[in-house]
């Protein structure tokens, strides 16, 4: 599976892209095997103030859905707007194509509390 370096992950299988007080969150490539062929993304918290572990939405598969949880605090800004008409990009290129929402950060400190690459996949195995 492919970790990659420049990101940060959490404990519920999003990663994280840091840029200054940007983030941009979509769901690790593990997340995405797991739930299998995603449906359905439903978002529809932009503009929301939210803090960390907060549920900004679902992605449904074929079998289940799975709630999203914010990993840091701050207030979302855009949702990708191609998950509507092809939401499985997220199972095609989750790294990339397939990000979900980008927010901007209000408290910087908590990236510290972020996994790198190689304790998520420590974690995942």
């Amino acid at each position: 599976m492919n970790f990659p370096e420049n990101l940060k992950y959490t404990k519920d299988h999003e990663w994280v892209l840091i840029e200054g007080d940007t983030a941009t969150i979509g769901i690790t490539e593990f997340a995405q095997r797991e739930l299998g062929d995603i449906v359905y993304v439903e978002i529809e918290t932009v503009g929301q103030s939210l803090n960390a572990h907060d549920i900004f939405g679902s992605v449904e598969a074929v079998k289940t859905v799975s709630d999203l949880y914010l990993p840091l605090s701050g207030t979302i800004t855009e949702v990708n707007p191609d998950l509507a008409s092809a939401p499985e990009s997220v199972n095609q290129d989750p790294y990339g194509e397939g990000w979900m929402v980008k927010m901007k950060i209000s408290d910087l400190s908590q990236v510290e509390s972020l996994m790198d690459a190689k304790a998520y996949e420590a974690l995942v195995g």
